[in-house]
């Protein structure tokens, strides 16, 4: 059995949840950048915008679990390995959402960025899956839509980003100070 068809068997609660993650993850580049340019300070002004998305983790990431598990009555031991790979999660990342930062900071765009993010985070997961528990019979012998799959990944985040539409160009509207005449029973008169 598939993964995917037993995640099915236990309810559609995985997918909600992967779906919501997706929505986050997808706007978090595109609101990053807009925090940074909010900031009015083109030299510092990505490493403000980091600042608060480290309140943000804060609140979300410390106070939110603490609360879940005051509330649930949780036992408060905690392993060695458990806290030292949650503890390496969190360092790669921030020190991700810092490199996006930076991205952005090198003239990059949150579409791009974005895409080439999204696109080879799969293929870097699913590689680093490989590399924990190799395939039976060897990488020779991966299923063909799985490697498919791989390239489409990295194909169609190089797609996106060397296509991406340009954006529209605002109409150029007359400024207070240019005079327009206006038309009036066949004349022109003076603008008021």
């Amino acid at each position: 059995m598939n993964e995917l068809t037993n995640a099915n068997s236990h309810g559609p609660a995985w997918l909600v949840f992967s779906l919501l993650t997706v929505i986050c993850w997808g706007l978090y580049g595109a609101f990053l950048h807009s925090g940074q340019l909010g900031m009015n300070d083109p030299v510092h002004g990505r490493y403000k915008a980091f600042l608060f998305v480290g309140v943000a983790y804060f609140l979300t990431a410390v106070l939110a679990p603490l609360a879940m598990l005051v509330l649930k009555g949780a036992s408060w031991s905690f392993t060695g390995p458990g806290v030292g790979w949650s503890l390496l999660a969190g360092i790669v990342g921030a020190a991700g959402a810092f490199g996006v930062l930076l991205a952005f900071g090198a003239k990059g765009t949150p579409a791009v960025v974005m895409s080439i993010i999204f696109a080879g985070a799969p293929v870097v997961n699913a590689l680093y899956g490989l590399i924990l528990h190799p395939p039976a019979g060897g990488w020779l012998k991966l299923p063909l839509p799985f490697v498919l799959g791989i390239i489409l990944a990295a194909t169609g985040g190089c797609l996106v980003t060397l296509y991406k539409p340009a954006p529209a160009t605002p109409a150029v509207k007359p400024s207070a100070q240019q005079s327009v005449p206006r038309v009036s029973g066949g004349a022109a008169s003076q603008p008021l």
